[in-house]
């Protein structure tokens, strides 16, 4: 089949690699449509030594699995349990100690005619939401997973940092609560896609220090921890969304004196993300900015590392 592989920090287009054959209890699925996040372009920087096929965001059609999912759209949440170890065996299978990650660790990933995931880990895509719309439903989730973690109230400050494509959608996921959000970045074009949909934005200078409860940093940079940082008040909540190449310098002191929470946040919900797509409360449309084909995947990879660039899809199907 063909796929993109990823090897020694360096992407190849090659037509030899073997269709995946499903394990007892998985689905090959083929892949329709895949969509190129920051932790794709980070492996490619080096970030994890990943080596295989790239590529965790998809939309495919089961070829090869039960009967109820046959021939039906599905997309696929990315961590494959062992289902027996501790955290297994205490519902929380995103953490298990055994797991493979698609296109992340030891699995290769959606870049390519065709994938293979565990039953258990695929849903229906609604007959209302689009392949395109679709393929957002990995980062729509891990958005999502902040109100997992958190009982965000209305009354509550809340601050976003970074404009790019997974703030945008904690953006709007958060907006959803009714707190009093603001959603900072650097780019007047991204920030009015959020003021298209009622949400307060601006630059950096607009984030008054410590008046903040919750502050999520997505940008990836220090600078970005550091406007999120500033904003907490004492025992405000800083939750961190993004994954860094390099070492972060942080002023521990502070954390402790202001008793500030810091929460990691990644994988989250799939059903209720599906849902807020089909019932069109999220908007990701305005956040595609090109498609290629799987034979231009590279130069999408290179397109989706140009400076301010949101969403780029590969239609692996041609569809």
């Amino acid at each position: 089949m063909k796929a993109v592989w990823l090897e020694h920090q360096q992407l190849e287009l090659r037509t030899d690699i073997p269709t995946p054959t499903p394990s007892p209890g998985e689905a090959l699925v083929r892949v329709l449509r895949a969509g190129i996040c920051n932790t794709d372009l980070e492996l490619l920087r080096g970030y994890y030594p990943y080596q295989g096929i790239p590529g965790h965001e998809f939309v495919g059609v089961v070829e090869q699995g039960p009967p109820n999912l046959l021939g039906r759209r599905v997309v696929g949440e990315i961590n494959a349990a062992c289902g027996k170890c501790r955290f297994c065996l205490t519902q929380q299978p995103t953490h298990c100690e055994n797991r493979t990650v698609l296109g992340i660790v030891n699995r290769n990933g959606a870049f390519a005619d065709y994938l293979t995931l565990p039953v258990q880990n695929l849903h229906l895509v609604p007959h209302s939401v689009s392949t395109d719309a679709a393929t957002f439903t990995e980062p729509i989730a891990a958005a999502l997973e902040i109100q997992q973690q958190l009982s965000i109230h209305p009354e509550w400050r809340v601050l976003v940092v970074g404009d790019g494509k997974l703030g945008q959608l904690i953006a709007q996921t958060l907006a959803l609560t009714g707190c009093d959000l603001l959603a900072v970045g650097r780019h007047r074009d991204k920030l009015q896609l959020l003021e298209n949909r009622g949400i307060k934005t601006g630059f950096a200078d607009a984030v008054v220090d410590r008046s903040f409860d919750l502050a999520v940093e997505c940008t990836g940079n220090p600078e970005g921890f550091t406007i999120a940082r500033r904003s907490l008040r004492s025992r405000g909540i800083l939750v961190l969304k993004s994954t860094y190449t390099g070492n972060l310098t942080i002023d521990v002191s502070s954390l402790v004196v202001d008793e500030i929470t810091l929460l990691g946040s990644r994988c989250g919900p799939f059903v209720p993300a599906l849902q807020l797509l089909a019932e069109f409360r999220v908007d990701v449309e305005p956040l595609i900015q090109a498609k290629y084909s799987l034979d231009d995947a590279i130069a999408a990879f290179n397109h989706a590392q140009k400076r301010g660039t949101l969403k780029v899809l590969v239609d692996v199907a041609g569809s």
